[in-house]
Protein backbone atom coordinates (compact mmCIF):
# COMPACT_ATOMS: atom_id res chain seq x y z
CA UNK A 1 0.00 0.00 0.00
CA UNK A 2 1.53 3.58 -0.81
CA UNK A 3 2.21 5.22 1.54
CA UNK A 4 0.89 9.21 1.98
CA UNK A 5 0.94 12.57 4.03
CA UNK A 6 3.62 14.00 4.84
CA UNK A 7 7.40 12.42 5.15
CA UNK A 8 8.66 12.25 8.79
CA UNK A 9 12.15 11.76 9.47
CA UNK A 10 12.79 10.53 13.25
CA UNK A 11 15.56 11.93 14.56
CA UNK A 12 17.26 9.65 17.18
CA UNK A 13 20.35 10.04 18.93
CA UNK A 14 21.66 7.38 20.67
CA UNK A 15 25.04 6.37 22.84
CA UNK A 16 24.94 3.38 25.01
CA UNK A 17 21.04 3.03 25.00
CA UNK A 18 20.59 -0.33 24.73
CA UNK A 19 19.22 -1.29 27.92
CA UNK A 20 15.88 0.96 26.65
CA UNK A 21 16.28 1.26 23.03
CA UNK A 22 14.27 -1.93 21.95
CA UNK A 23 11.55 -0.29 23.27
CA UNK A 24 11.72 2.89 21.87
CA UNK A 25 11.98 1.77 18.26
CA UNK A 26 9.10 -1.24 18.97
CA UNK A 27 7.01 1.93 19.71
CA UNK A 28 8.06 3.35 16.12
CA UNK A 29 6.98 0.28 14.64
CA UNK A 30 3.31 0.83 16.68
CA UNK A 31 2.48 4.38 14.83
CA UNK A 32 -0.70 4.67 13.46
CA UNK A 33 1.09 6.97 10.67
CA UNK A 34 3.47 5.02 9.15
CA UNK A 35 4.96 7.99 6.54
CA UNK A 36 8.13 7.97 8.35
CA UNK A 37 11.91 7.18 8.13
CA UNK A 38 14.14 7.00 10.88
CA UNK A 39 17.97 8.55 10.85
CA UNK A 40 20.29 7.55 13.74
CA UNK A 41 23.63 9.53 14.88
CA UNK A 42 25.10 7.03 17.27
CA UNK A 43 27.70 8.91 19.62
CA UNK A 44 29.91 6.28 19.92
CA UNK A 45 28.65 3.73 21.57
CA UNK A 46 30.36 0.50 22.80
CA UNK A 47 27.12 -1.47 23.91
CA UNK A 48 25.05 -2.91 21.51
CA UNK A 49 23.08 -0.30 20.54
CA UNK A 50 23.53 -0.38 17.13
CA UNK A 51 23.42 -3.86 16.37
CA UNK A 52 20.00 -3.71 17.84
CA UNK A 53 19.06 -0.81 15.57
CA UNK A 54 20.68 -2.49 12.20
CA UNK A 55 18.20 -5.82 12.84
CA UNK A 56 15.29 -3.46 13.63
CA UNK A 57 15.59 -1.95 10.11
CA UNK A 58 15.85 -5.64 8.39
CA UNK A 59 12.49 -5.84 10.19
CA UNK A 60 10.31 -2.96 8.93
CA UNK A 61 9.69 -1.14 5.14
CA UNK A 62 10.58 1.98 6.46
CA UNK A 63 14.69 3.42 5.44
CA UNK A 64 16.70 3.60 8.31
CA UNK A 65 19.59 5.28 8.20
CA UNK A 66 22.61 5.03 11.05
CA UNK A 67 25.72 7.66 10.66
CA UNK A 68 28.29 8.25 13.10
CA UNK A 69 28.10 11.04 15.98
CA UNK A 70 30.17 13.79 16.87
CA UNK A 71 30.81 12.06 19.90
CA UNK A 72 31.62 15.78 21.96
CA UNK A 73 27.76 15.72 24.10
CA UNK A 74 24.25 15.48 23.89
CA UNK A 75 22.97 18.60 21.65
CA UNK A 76 25.73 18.42 19.44
CA UNK A 77 24.70 15.01 18.42
CA UNK A 78 20.69 16.36 17.69
CA UNK A 79 22.15 19.51 15.98
CA UNK A 80 24.48 17.05 13.70
CA UNK A 81 21.10 15.65 12.72
CA UNK A 82 19.36 18.65 11.79
CA UNK A 83 22.38 19.28 9.43
CA UNK A 84 22.55 16.42 8.22
CA UNK A 85 21.45 15.31 4.16
CA UNK A 86 21.46 11.37 4.67
CA UNK A 87 17.37 11.62 4.47
CA UNK A 88 15.14 14.84 3.54
CA UNK A 89 11.69 15.26 4.70
CA UNK A 90 8.43 17.12 5.08
CA UNK A 91 8.59 17.05 8.85
CA UNK A 92 11.37 16.14 11.55
CA UNK A 93 10.69 14.61 14.76
CA UNK A 94 13.52 14.30 17.43
CA UNK A 95 13.60 10.97 19.87
CA UNK A 96 15.17 10.41 22.93
CA UNK A 97 16.59 6.52 22.68
CA UNK A 98 14.90 5.73 26.11
CA UNK A 99 11.35 6.48 25.82
CA UNK A 100 8.34 4.91 24.60
CA UNK A 101 6.08 6.54 21.88
CA UNK A 102 2.07 6.38 21.77
CA UNK A 103 1.09 5.41 19.00
CA UNK A 104 -0.90 8.58 18.07
CA UNK A 105 2.10 10.38 18.11
CA UNK A 106 2.89 11.21 14.72
CA UNK A 107 -0.68 10.87 13.45
CA UNK A 108 -1.03 13.61 16.18
CA UNK A 109 1.15 16.15 15.08
CA UNK A 110 0.47 15.18 11.16
CA UNK A 111 -2.55 16.49 11.60
CA UNK A 112 -1.98 19.64 13.32
CA UNK A 113 0.76 20.37 10.38
CA UNK A 114 -1.87 19.72 8.03
CA UNK A 115 -4.75 21.65 9.46
CA UNK A 116 -2.47 24.98 9.90
CA UNK A 117 -0.53 24.01 6.65
CA UNK A 118 1.91 27.57 5.81
CA UNK A 119 5.24 27.49 4.67
CA UNK A 120 6.39 29.74 7.66
CA UNK A 121 8.50 27.45 10.32
CA UNK A 122 6.10 25.64 12.65
CA UNK A 123 6.83 23.48 16.01
CA UNK A 124 4.96 21.14 17.53
CA UNK A 125 5.29 19.61 20.80
CA UNK A 126 3.40 17.72 23.87
CA UNK A 127 3.12 16.86 27.03
CA UNK A 128 4.45 13.80 28.70
CA UNK A 129 3.67 11.05 30.88
CA UNK A 130 6.62 9.90 33.47
CA UNK A 131 7.93 6.54 34.13
CA UNK A 132 10.16 5.01 36.51
CA UNK A 133 13.14 3.22 34.70
CA UNK A 134 11.28 0.13 35.31
CA UNK A 135 8.39 1.54 33.06
CA UNK A 136 5.90 2.29 36.35
CA UNK A 137 3.80 5.51 36.28
CA UNK A 138 4.44 8.27 38.16
CA UNK A 139 2.62 11.08 37.21
CA UNK A 140 2.91 13.70 34.07
CA UNK A 141 4.95 16.81 33.17
CA UNK A 142 3.99 20.00 34.14
CA UNK A 143 0.21 21.62 32.13
CA UNK A 144 1.47 24.85 30.43
CA UNK A 145 -1.52 27.48 30.23
CA UNK A 146 0.35 30.42 28.94
CA UNK A 147 0.77 31.16 24.97
CA UNK A 148 4.10 29.73 23.71
CA UNK A 149 6.44 32.85 22.42
CA UNK A 150 9.73 34.07 21.96
CA UNK A 151 9.04 35.83 25.27
CA UNK A 152 8.05 32.75 26.69
CA UNK A 153 11.17 30.95 25.26
CA UNK A 154 14.07 33.43 26.23
CA UNK A 155 13.61 32.66 29.55
CA UNK A 156 12.32 29.15 29.52
CA UNK A 157 11.91 26.19 27.67
CA UNK A 158 8.68 24.33 27.76
CA UNK A 159 9.39 22.05 24.94
CA UNK A 160 10.42 18.48 25.59
CA UNK A 161 12.70 17.80 22.79
CA UNK A 162 11.59 14.31 22.83
CA UNK A 163 7.98 15.67 21.85
CA UNK A 164 9.06 18.18 19.04
CA UNK A 165 8.33 17.53 15.32
CA UNK A 166 8.95 20.99 13.24
CA UNK A 167 8.67 21.46 9.78
CA UNK A 168 10.69 21.83 6.51
CA UNK A 169 10.73 25.91 6.57
CA UNK A 170 11.54 25.61 10.65
CA UNK A 171 14.45 23.26 9.68
CA UNK A 172 16.10 25.55 7.61
CA UNK A 173 15.90 28.10 9.78
CA UNK A 174 17.53 26.39 12.78
CA UNK A 175 20.17 25.28 9.64
CA UNK A 176 21.25 28.82 9.43
CA UNK A 177 22.47 28.75 13.40
CA UNK A 178 26.61 29.67 13.30
CA UNK A 179 28.22 25.85 13.45
CA UNK A 180 30.81 27.62 16.20
CA UNK A 181 28.24 28.43 19.03
CA UNK A 182 27.42 26.84 21.89
CA UNK A 183 23.81 25.74 23.18
CA UNK A 184 22.73 24.77 26.08
CA UNK A 185 19.83 22.58 25.10
CA UNK A 186 19.00 21.70 21.39
CA UNK A 187 15.25 21.40 22.75
CA UNK A 188 15.51 25.68 23.95
CA UNK A 189 17.54 26.50 20.90
CA UNK A 190 14.98 25.07 18.62
CA UNK A 191 11.87 26.72 20.51
CA UNK A 192 13.54 30.04 20.44
CA UNK A 193 14.68 30.32 17.20
CA UNK A 194 11.43 29.12 15.55
CA UNK A 195 9.75 31.76 17.70
CA UNK A 196 12.27 34.23 17.48
CA UNK A 197 11.46 34.24 13.83
CA UNK A 198 8.22 34.35 13.67
CA UNK A 199 7.52 30.98 13.78
CA UNK A 200 4.67 29.12 15.32
CA UNK A 201 4.83 27.10 17.96
CA UNK A 202 2.37 25.15 19.49
CA UNK A 203 1.90 23.38 22.71
CA UNK A 204 -0.45 20.16 22.40
CA UNK A 205 -1.29 19.55 26.39
CA UNK A 206 -2.36 15.65 25.10
CA UNK A 207 1.08 13.32 26.21
CA UNK A 208 2.83 12.59 23.25
CA UNK A 209 5.38 9.64 25.18
CA UNK A 210 6.20 7.99 28.03
CA UNK A 211 9.53 9.78 29.49
CA UNK A 212 11.87 7.58 31.24
CA UNK A 213 12.95 8.82 34.68
CA UNK A 214 16.16 7.42 35.55
CA UNK A 215 20.13 8.56 36.55
CA UNK A 216 21.13 8.36 33.92
CA UNK A 217 18.87 11.57 32.24
CA UNK A 218 20.36 14.41 31.17
CA UNK A 219 17.62 16.32 31.54
CA UNK A 220 14.74 15.81 33.98
CA UNK A 221 10.82 16.07 34.15
CA UNK A 222 10.76 19.84 35.12
CA UNK A 223 7.97 18.67 37.37
CA UNK A 224 7.14 19.31 41.54
CA UNK A 225 8.96 20.87 44.31
CA UNK A 226 12.23 19.13 43.83
CA UNK A 227 12.12 20.46 39.92
CA UNK A 228 11.04 24.14 41.24
CA UNK A 229 14.32 23.71 43.78
CA UNK A 230 16.38 22.79 40.60
CA UNK A 231 15.27 25.94 39.33
CA UNK A 232 15.70 28.59 42.05
CA UNK A 233 19.30 26.94 42.67
CA UNK A 234 19.77 27.75 38.74
CA UNK A 235 19.59 31.39 39.30
CA UNK A 236 21.27 30.95 42.95
CA UNK A 237 23.97 29.16 41.68
CA UNK A 238 24.59 31.42 38.54
CA UNK A 239 23.85 28.81 36.41
CA UNK A 240 21.08 31.04 34.91
CA UNK A 241 24.09 33.29 34.32
CA UNK A 242 25.80 31.27 32.44
CA UNK A 243 22.68 29.99 30.52
CA UNK A 244 21.80 33.28 29.15
CA UNK A 245 25.19 34.00 28.28
CA UNK A 246 24.90 31.08 25.84
CA UNK A 247 21.59 31.87 24.35
CA UNK A 248 22.45 35.50 24.23
CA UNK A 249 25.15 34.75 22.26
CA UNK A 250 23.30 32.36 19.90
CA UNK A 251 20.53 34.45 19.31
CA UNK A 252 22.77 38.14 19.16
CA UNK A 253 24.63 36.53 15.90
CA UNK A 254 21.27 35.09 14.62
CA UNK A 255 19.81 38.77 15.44
CA UNK A 256 18.98 39.84 11.76
CA UNK A 257 16.50 36.83 11.52
CA UNK A 258 14.75 37.99 14.39
CA UNK A 259 11.24 39.61 13.85
CA UNK A 260 11.19 43.67 14.68
CA UNK A 261 9.52 43.10 17.79
CA UNK A 262 11.43 40.17 19.06
CA UNK A 263 14.51 41.66 18.36
CA UNK A 264 13.85 44.79 20.63
CA UNK A 265 12.75 42.17 23.25
CA UNK A 266 15.97 40.65 22.96
CA UNK A 267 17.76 43.50 23.48
CA UNK A 268 15.75 44.89 26.65
CA UNK A 269 16.28 41.57 28.19
CA UNK A 270 20.27 41.99 27.28
CA UNK A 271 20.19 44.89 28.65
CA UNK A 272 18.90 44.20 32.32
CA UNK A 273 22.42 42.61 32.79
CA UNK A 274 24.13 45.80 32.20
CA UNK A 275 21.70 47.84 34.34
CA UNK A 276 21.05 49.31 37.67
CA UNK A 277 18.31 47.61 39.59
CA UNK A 278 15.77 49.59 39.81
CA UNK A 279 16.16 49.50 35.67
CA UNK A 280 16.63 45.79 35.36
CA UNK A 281 12.97 45.02 37.01
CA UNK A 282 11.59 47.96 34.74
CA UNK A 283 13.48 46.16 31.69
CA UNK A 284 12.37 42.37 32.74
CA UNK A 285 8.37 44.16 32.38
CA UNK A 286 8.80 46.25 29.25
CA UNK A 287 10.54 43.22 27.45
CA UNK A 288 6.96 41.20 28.02
CA UNK A 289 9.82 38.47 28.56
CA UNK A 290 7.17 35.64 31.27
CA UNK A 291 7.63 32.15 32.75
CA UNK A 292 4.52 29.70 32.93
CA UNK A 293 3.89 29.76 36.45
CA UNK A 294 3.32 32.87 39.37
CA UNK A 295 6.37 31.56 41.25
CA UNK A 296 8.73 31.47 38.45
CA UNK A 297 8.01 34.75 37.34
CA UNK A 298 8.72 35.82 40.60
CA UNK A 299 11.65 34.30 40.56
CA UNK A 300 12.41 35.98 37.28
CA UNK A 301 12.32 39.64 38.82
CA UNK A 302 13.86 38.57 42.04
CA UNK A 303 16.68 37.14 39.86
CA UNK A 304 16.91 40.43 38.29
CA UNK A 305 16.90 42.62 40.95
CA UNK A 306 20.06 40.52 42.57
CA UNK A 307 21.45 40.26 39.10
CA UNK A 308 21.56 36.81 38.20
CA UNK A 309 20.33 36.93 34.91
Amino acid sequence: MPLTGPNVVILLATRNGAAFIQEQIDSYRAQTYHNWELLVSDDGSTDDTVKIIEEFAKQIPQQVVVRQGPQIGFWQNFVSLVRANDIEGDLYAYSDQDDVWFPEKLEKAVNWFEAHQSDCPALYFTRTELIEESGEPIGFSPLFSREPTFQNALVQNIGGGNTMVFNRAARAALRTTPADVALVSHDWWTYQVVTGIGGTAHYDPWPSLRYRQHGLNLVGANKGFRARLVRLSAFASGRMVMWNDVNLNVLGRMRNLLTSHNALVLDRYARIRQAAWPMRLWLVWKSGVYRQSFVDNLGLFVGALFGRL
